[in-house]
């Protein structure tokens, strides 16, 4: 069966629900669930406005069609981008990836380039910048999944925070290798970081995407749950979750994402960098004195309380200072 969008058919469309602390983005791949270039721009613009907006919290990714949170890329989209090119290796590959991103990086020139027959590849550059800025923000993006999840919308899904998955026959995995490709959005990274290495090569090898189950035996997903409670449980948990410091979540993304994947030495570094800059920021100070008071005051310290601990936990902060 064609599961690639025909002509016909108007372009993907991610539609949003909210202004601000936790939206709910619906992702409309048409009949068949497919991402397209145009879903792709609507997504950087989407993350892109979550992570400079300090009203908006978290975002909850969920499909518009009854089975399916997102199927794959349109295929007539990634056949028509490898077209036109001499035959090239990998070492050659990685350079052009390269030019790609600087290319991207100016916005003229991105302009000109995307006349050429660089187009799909400066998109697929954007699609990876975007799903590197998700990693990187303090907004907490969480993956709703409502149905199965192949390839691309795996890969969406892993470079969220956290997966919920509905209970039933649907699938989440890497199939590339039955169309005689690789994963290209990120998927043979982020994957090996949530199960493993030897489990992520036997999955891609063969083309197997998980069950539900079988994601959340693995720890490719975090919860499963009822199919009409996906959305539900994933707003949530998104709320639960972004009632932490905005900047302070920034800053512990980045150091789990980026910096656990460094030596152990550059790792801390790089730890210690993100914690110097919230140190000195003037909500955490606010919180660090009330802290100190309230030690002084009670002769025990705050977290060391029950009652005191638990509604931090449930507050998302100890103390009464605000959020930056």
């Amino acid at each position: 069966m064609d599961t690639s969008r025909s002509s016909s058919q108007s372009a993907g469309n991610i539609t949003v629900e909210g202004n601000a602390g936790v939206l709910v983005a619906r992702l409309d791949g048409g009949p068949h669930a497919v991402f397209d270039p145009e879903m792709s721009k609507q997504l950087k613009e989407l993350v892109d406005r979550a992570d400079r907006d300090p009203d908006i919290h978290a975002v909850v990714f969920t499909g518009t069609h009854p089975d399916r949170f997102l199927s794959h890329s349109d295929v007539r989209w990634l056949q028509k981008g490898g077209t036109g090119f001499p035959p090239i290796n990998t070492g050659l590959a990685k350079l052009v990836a390269r030019s790609a991103r600087l290319i991207n990086r100016v916005p003229v020139v991105r302009t000109l380039a995307g006349m050429t027959r660089l187009k799909t590849l400066l998109q697929l550059d954007s699609f990876h910048a975007t799903f590197l800025k998700m990693n990187a923000s303090g907004t907490i993006f969480v993956a709703a999944l409502n149905g199965s999840a192949l390839a691309v919308g795996a890969e969406l899904a892993f470079a969220c925070d956290l997966r919920i998955m509905a209970d039933g026959e649907y699938v989440i995995g890497l199939t590339e290798a039955l169309l005689a490709l690789t994963p290209g959005g990120g998927g043979s990274q982020r994957l090996p970081r949530l199960i493993g290495t030897q489990q992520t090569l036997l999955a891609v090898l063969e083309g197997r995407p998980f069950t539900s189950a079988e994601a959340l035996s693995l720890g490719a997903v975090d919860e499963v749950v009822p199919k009409e409670k996906v959305l539900a449980r994933s707003i949530e948990r998104a709320e639960y979750l972004s009632l932490r410091s905005k900047k302070s979540l920034g800053a512990i993304k980045r150091s789990i994402y980026f910096g656990s994947s460094l030596s152990l030495e550059d790792g801390l570094q790089f730890e210690h960098a993100e914690f110097l800059v919230r140190d000195q920021s003037k909500e955490a100070q606010g919180r660090m004195l009330e802290y100190i008071a309230a030690t002084e005051a009670t002769g025990e310290l705050p977290l060391l309380n029950r009652e005191t601990y638990a509604r931090a936990l449930a507050a998302g902060r100890i103390g009464g200072s605000s959020s930056e």
